[in-house]
């Protein structure tokens, strides 16, 4: 009988390890955020036509501000996002819509957009437009861009916030992923929200 009693009892302490376990708080790698109100919706070009961020409602949206002719920072955060996709697996991935929101409209086309991104994650989408528009959109995201001085007059740069913007499916920004976030920690957190 205590025999029984002992097995009965491991198998609780057991079970309630395993429940610690099993609901620890997620632990993000980028900054939460607790905004009262949903994002700005905006409505950009794409090579297929215009693309509002609310298209994309009940998807979690990765949105990242670049430019194609960026040397670092944009392909190597696109290319860990799109790294991160192909980790959760096609199911998982289709939940989720990319953006890049190009802020070199001179020399970003739409159809240039759609090439560059397309080499990422088949699923990646690019959009630009006016600067106008730009500026509205960046100044309401918090992003900071300021073109600045190349070798040529068309060979310039652009210095711009590297952060990536994760919207969850009802439309509110969530988290946002500082430059240099592995891919590994990417898909940990999106692996998470998925599931809320």
């Amino acid at each position: 009988m205590k025999f029984k009693a002992a097995i009965v009892i491991g198998v609780v302490i057991a079970g309630l390890a395993a429940g610690v376990y099993f609901f620890r708080p997620h632990t993000f790698h980028g900054t939460v955020i607790q905004s009262p109100d949903p994002s700005y919706n905006f409505t950009l070009t794409s090579a297929n036509g215009n693309v509002s961020l609310s298209d994309y409602r009940g998807k979690l949206v990765l949105v990242y501000f670049g430019y194609t002719f960026c040397p670092d920072i944009c392909p190597a955060t696109l290319a860990n996002v799109g790294q991160a996709l192909k980790k959760l697996g096609d199911d998982k991935a289709s939940q989720i819509q990319t953006i890049m929101v190009s802020l070199d409209p001179e020399r970003d086309t739409p159809e240039k957009l759609a090439e560059y991104v397309a080499h990422f994650h088949p699923s990646f989408i690019g959009i630009t437009g006016s600067n106008e528009k730009l500026a509205e959109v960046t100044s309401l995201y918090g992003i900071f861009y300021e073109r600045s001085q190349g070798s040529t007059e068309e060979n310039y740069l652009i210095d711009h916030t590297a952060t990536l913007l994760v919207i969850d499916r009802e439309g509110y920004l969530k988290l946002v992923f500082p430059f240099g976030v592995t891919v590994d920690e990417i898909a940990d957190d999106l692996k998470y929200m998925l599931r809320q």
